[in-house]
């Protein structure tokens, strides 16, 4: 496996990482509540996951 002979400068990694950008999370619409929640997760507002009720919520 080849080694670089000599170390790359901070700029030149640093320009190389301008793509590695953080996504934000993307969001949906509880189908019982209305309120946005995570997709695939269940809803902090009133507790249904795939209209069923999972927890109870703490008010």
């Amino acid at each position: 496996m080849p080694n670089p002979k000599r170390r790359h400068s901070k700029a030149r990694g640093r320009k190389r990482r301008t793509h590695y950008k953080a996504t934000a999370p993307t969001l949906m619409s509880c189908p019982n509540c209305s309120e946005m929640k995570l997709s695939h997760r269940v809803c902090p507002s009133c507790g249904f996951y795939d209209s069923r009720s999972i927890v109870i919520p703490k008010k």
